[in-house]
């Protein structure tokens, strides 16, 4: 007899952005570059950068602490954290057992997952699967990154792009018709060097020769990342929405990866919606990695644009090559 899954869904969320502001106009006194030119191909206007006491567990302990108050549950009651993030404050250990001590989580199982720009999305999976199967009955699943600790500075192509924050939720059971309707989780590992870092692992550990070649910064070729993210994050969400038995008018609000302006239209045009309909923060965030879609989505809750029983579709796209998708019923 196969077992009824339980319906799990978000039951609190918080959010959390570093004070200082880069702008553009910043940005024209460190390179060759000006307003018009940033905001006419991304959109985004400005970005936070931690400052130089803050790490990810930082941002991601702010966040947490907003969605545990959210959701009315105390940390000590918290049975799975997952942080989404690549930018750890160290490999060992994780993120996430950082912020389960600092947040007094005792007991709590902690692990990061790596999965770049979708990681938010892979993580609201990976945390879904274990309540729904009875293991654990919540999660505190975040969404953090300090792309500033790695961004070259010096390289216009890459620095204007980049920001940081946290954005995290609290999932668990909800009631019957509420919840996570289906994920589309994917890959294309052919594509990992349009988008790396290239050392600082065990293929290229750090040496005088890495940081002197700049090779612990974040590589982009921006036009084939482009490229494939329009194309998958067309087709994840055509994918996202048959599993879930939906249809494109059926969305109420759509929730994409925050990295650039030209990408997220595209995907507004090819599910036909109208502006109202998408949440767009590039401007104010730039993109945040991993918590760039929890960010949007936090934010949308803050200002009243989900109502209870609305179909949320998120989607992303990130470095590896990966994507996620997902549709919920608020």
């Amino acid at each position: 007899m196969k077992q009824q899954l339980r319906p799990v869904g978000i039951i609190g969320t918080g959010k959390y952005v570093p004070e200082k502001i880069l702008t553009n106009s910043d940005l024209e006194k460190m390179v060759e570059t000006n307003d018009e030119w940033i905001v006419s191909r991304t959109g985004i206007r400005e970005r936070h950068i931690a400052a130089p006491h803050e790490a990810t567990s930082d941002l991601a302990y702010e966040a947490a602490v907003r969605a545990l108050d959210s959701a009315g549950i105390k940390a000590e009651d918290l049975e799975l954290i997952i942080v989404a993030t690549v930018t750890p404050d160290s490999t060992v250990p994780s993120t996430a057992c950082i912020l389960q001590d600092k947040l007094g989580a005792k007991g709590a199982a902690a692990f990061d997952l790596s999965a770049a720009c979708s990681g938010f999305v892979y993580s609201l999976a990976t945390a879904t699967g274990f309540i729904q199967n009875g293991m654990y009955n919540n999660a505190l699943v975040i969404g953090a990154d300090t792309l500033s600790r790695i961004t070259d500075y010096s390289d216009r192509n890459t620095c204007v792009l980049f920001g940081d924050g946290a954005g995290a939720v609290i999932i668990g059971e909800v009631p019957e018709g509420r919840g996570f309707l289906s994920f589309d989780l994917g890959a294309e590992g052919s594509g990992g060097s349009l988008l790396n870092i290239e050392a600082g692992g065990s293929r290229l550990p750090a040496s005088h020769q890495t940081i002197e070649d700049k090779k612990h910064f974040l590589y982009m070729n921006g036009r084939e990342v482009f490229k494939f993210a329009v194309r998958v994050m067309g087709t994840a969400t055509e994918r996202v929405l048959t599993k879930a038995g939906l249809g494109k008018e059926n969305i109420d609000l759509f929730v994409p990866h925050q990295a650039n302006i030209r990408i997220i239209q595209s995907a507004m045009q090819r599910l036909d919606l109208p502006p109202e309909k998408c949440v767009i923060n590039v401007d104010k965030y730039a993109n945040t990695s991993a918590a760039s879609i929890p960010l949007a989505l936090v934010e949308a809750a803050e200002e009243g644009r989900i109502k209870e029983g609305d179909a949320v579709l998120m989607v992303g796209f990130g470095g590896g090559l990966t994507w996620g998708a997902s549709v919920l019923i608020w």
